[in-house]
């Protein structure tokens, strides 16, 4: 029986590296984000000298959506590798960015919730600054109570975490 233990043990130990292959497809899907950028940049550049301030307003906002997208997939990455594969030792990799290192669970709630209550609220702008394009008020309504549910979420779990790490009082 003990050894029937240790075999599923180390089965779902090592079950972690299927994750490895899910990791390397959001590299993918990174280097997908960053080439639909640079077509969405050049196309930027390219209508900006006929453009109107509302229109490059909306071009620059699209450009910071898929920036504060890719952020959210880098962050899902090294969360993923370090809590999952190996820890990352910051000592050794100087050019580590400290803020991707040691991140907890609840670290990445939080960061998670807020880029995609960030990502929200940039495409909450973009409708909200193409109004007369996009005169679909049903669909704004639907993009600012899902915006205003993932703020509601993120505040809910940052209160559960500081309720959570609160002492109780000396006797």
């Amino acid at each position: 029986m003990d050894r029937l233990r240790l075999t599923l043990e180390a089965t779902i130990a090592n079950s972690r590296w299927l994750l490895a292959p899910i990791l390397l497809g959001l590299i993918l899907t990174l280097a997908g984000l960053f080439y639909n950028f640079v077509l969405k940049l050049f196309d930027f550049f390219a209508r900006a000298p006929v453009a109107d301030p509302s229109e490059i307003i909306v071009g620059s906002l699209k450009l910071v959506d898929v920036a504060l997208t890719a952020n959210l997939i880098v962050i899902v990455i090294c969360s993923s590798y370090e809590n999952f594969q190996a820890p990352i030792d910051v000592q050794r990799r100087p050019a580590w960015p400290t803020g991707l290192a040691n991140v907890g669970f609840s670290g990445l709630k939080q960061r998670l919730l807020a880029s995609i209550v960030a990502i929200a609220a940039v495409n909450v702008l973009e409708w909200f600054l193409d109004i007369e394009h996009n005169a679909d008020s049903t669909k704004l309504g639907w993009l600012i109570a899902i915006m205003l549910g993932f703020a509601l979420t993120m505040l809910l779990l940052a209160l559960a975490e500081r309720v959570g790490h609160i002492e109780p009082p000396k006797q």
